[in-house]
């Protein structure tokens, strides 16, 4: 399945709250210690690697003790704030073990919707990565709303991480989440469900297969991850789903191993 892919050059990861937050709700350390240790081994091969991480609200409610998600928008965007603090000194005290240089990058739906801003952010970008510093991409969450014509949310990361995917012409992106790929239906309530090893094409009998997500720490779910596929294949790109709850998949991902679903179209 993934000997499709050949020698990525540049890459984007997305991971989502799962891998970082254990369902207790507490920081999962170790997880996010062996993310930095990949993607710094990948900095060291010579790749380009950008970050799209979930995690802000997750970590925010374990810094603050709180065991759910506050119902209001003010209340969510201050536990994010809090968290997208936390969060970035965890990953910068990770990723100074292995002497990787990362940046923080906090985007919002307009800012790349507008020429100028686009262009500033894909400057920016293209510049850490000649630096050889991995960028570190999350959502705005304190200020993005939905509101009218002042559309500012993204909805969610997996969307993000396909838009980051676009500015940057990365060759692969790589989603992250808590299953083992796209399933023909939800594999915790039916064993019979099957692993879908490959997908050229999204159609609505797929769509229906995907479901909501399961989880108070994050916001995406299989659907969303189906329609960032979508996205993907309608600019010819390549994605792979696959379980996060060891980090170093990604390496077997780019041997060519057998794990996860691939999204490809059929004319490459």
């Amino acid at each position: 399945m993934c000997k499709e892919i050949t020698d990525p050059k540049r890459i984007v990861i997305k991971v989502g709250t799962t891998t970082l937050i254990y369902p207790n709700g507490n920081i999962n350390l170790a997880s996010i210690d062996e993310l930095a240790f990949v993607l710094t081994d990948l900095q060291n091969q010579g790749k380009e690697v950008i970050l799209v991480s979930s995690g802000a609200i997750g970590v925010g409610l374990n810094q603050l003790q709180l065991s759910q998600r506050p119902f209001s928008i003010p209340e969510q965007q201050a536990v994010a704030a809090v968290g997208q603090a936390e969060l970035m000194d965890i990953y910068n005290q990770r990723f100074q073990v292995y002497s990787q240089q990362t940046a923080q990058i906090l985007l919002t739906r307009d800012i790349v919707e507008y020429p100028e801003s686009r262009n500033n952010v894909i400057n920016t970008l293209e510049e850490l990565l000649r630096m050889g510093i991995i960028p570190i991409i999350n959502e705005n969450d304190t200020v993005a709303v939905d509101e009218l014509d002042h559309l500012t949310k993204f909805g969610d990361n997996d969307r993000l991480s396909t838009i980051v995917s676009e500015l940057t012409r990365a060759e692969l992106l790589i989603m992250l989440s808590d299953i083992d790929g796209f399933y023909s239906d939800n594999p915790l309530k039916n064993k019979q469900a099957k692993l879908h090893r490959r997908i050229t094409k999204i159609d609505d009998e797929l769509m229906k297969q995907a479901g909501g997500s399961n989880n108070q720490f994050g916001t995406g779910g299989m659907s969303s991850k189906l329609k960032a596929a979508k996205r993907v294949l309608d600019v010819n790109g390549s994605m792979v789903l696959a379980n996060g709850k060891r980090p170093k998949i990604i390496f077997d991902i780019l041997k060519g191993a057998e794990v996860g679903t691939l999204f490809k179209g059929e004319s490459f």
